[in-house]
């Protein structure tokens, strides 16, 4: 008997497994609930055509209207990163502080030149104006020796003494000049190394150069910062735009000014943002051009995260349906139907949502009642 007892059950396993099959293949319109039976709706619309814009979309990348690369412009070690990536800094904030013993050393020494310099200058104008007092005396002698000898009180040798004398003051005078020269020369030399090293030492210390949102910190504490090397980014402006790639053969259809939808699958919402920039130029391996749009501000938006341009390409007439009308189970969708039999269900299939209402793929033509 117990060998039995599954052949009799075998039967109604397999009517009840065709009755459920039969339950997922029920046809466009099958009766549920008869007109006077339970199902009575609150509201009726007819399935109206509504004219829609196709559209073509351009997945992008959400970015900063503007941004700052912060990098050093000299070679130091980094003592301290004092901000942290979402901290608001103002115009002249502390970002980033290195190692600034060897350039306050160079500061030191350029002023130790400096100063040596100046004296170097004090000792040259001491030395010029004591060649100057001799060429005057020397001057004088030459010119009383000349006045001898046409008197012939002085013989030809001790004239040409005289001149001799007389040039190599003359000498040293200019010689005298010269280091002064050199000197005052030294000292302007000296001047340039020391703003020089004040510049450097300044560039110990790297500051927001405006207001703005530290986005990404690209370096640590003890890492070795080097000119052209990016250490921070900046966000100075709150405003954030969307860089797209259109293809190529619909970058007619986009101008500089137009307004576009730009949807934002992330925050479940669209927006409007304006064509600020079309980059003239096709990128050979995709064949697509950039488009950057500028979108509005939008709480919970983010640098990175993506988005989609939305090209018009033309308009078409579609079925729609209040998304409240639509009931689903699972992944089936249904809509209820009058007919003369009363409201029957119907299984469609929906496209894209247009506000508060949805698009209707197949299952249902224009015109017909929907009850819910």
């Amino acid at each position: 008997m117990k060998n039995k007892r599954p052949l009799r059950l075998w039967p109604l396993g397999l009517a009840l497994l065709l009755i459920t099959g039969c339950g997922n293949e029920i046809g466009p319109s099958t009766p549920v609930e008869h007109a006077g039976d339970l199902f009575v709706p609150s509201n009726q619309i007819h399935a109206a055509l509504r004219p829609v814009v196709q559209t073509y979309e351009a997945v992008g990348t959400i970015r900063p209207e503007t941004e700052t690369i912060i990098e050093a412009q000299v070679t130091a070690q980094i003592r301290e990163i004092a901000v942290a990536p979402g901290t608001s800094v103002t115009k002249g904030q502390l970002l980033i502080r290195l190692d600034s013993r060897q350039l306050s050393s160079r500061l030191d020494q350029a002023r130790e030149s400096h100063t040596a310099a100046v004296a170097s200058k004090k000792q040259a104008h001491q030395v010029l104006i004591a060649t100057r007092a001799g060429f005057e005396q020397t001057r004088a002698a030459f010119e009383r020796t000349k006045k001898y000898h046409a008197a012939e009180a002085a013989t030809d040798q001790q004239l040409e003494e005289s001149r001799a004398h007389y040039l190599a003051a003359e000498a040293d005078v200019s010689r005298a000049e010269q280091s002064l020269a050199a000197a005052e020369s030294g000292i302007r030399h000296a001047l340039e190394v020391v703003k020089e090293a004040e510049i450097a030492l300044g560039y110990s210390e790297l500051t927001a150069p405006e207001t703005g949102e530290v986005l990404k910190k690209m370096a640590e504490p003890g890492d070795l910062a080097l000119p052209g090397k990016p250490l921070m980014i900046l966000r100075t402006s709150r405003r954030l735009i969307l860089e797209a790639y259109v293809r190529e053969g619909l970058i007619g259809t986009v101008r500089t000014g137009d307004t576009l939808t730009v949807a934002l699958k992330s925050l479940d919402q669209t927006v409007q943002a304006e064509v600020k920039e079309i980059v003239p130029y096709a990128d050979p391996k995709t064949r697509t051009f950039l488009v950057k749009a500028t979108l509005p501000i939008v709480e919970g938006l983010y640098p990175g995260m993506y988005g989609k341009l939305q090209v018009p390409l033309s308009t078409v007439e579609v079925i729609t349906l209040p998304e409240k009308a639509i009931q689903r189970v699972g992944q089936l969708e249904l809509v209820r139907v009058k007919a003369k039999e009363g409201w029957l269900r119907r299984y469609i299939r929906t496209g894209n949502k247009l506000g508060d209402e949805v698009e209707i793929l197949s299952g249902l033509k224009a015109g017909e009642m929907v009850g819910y």
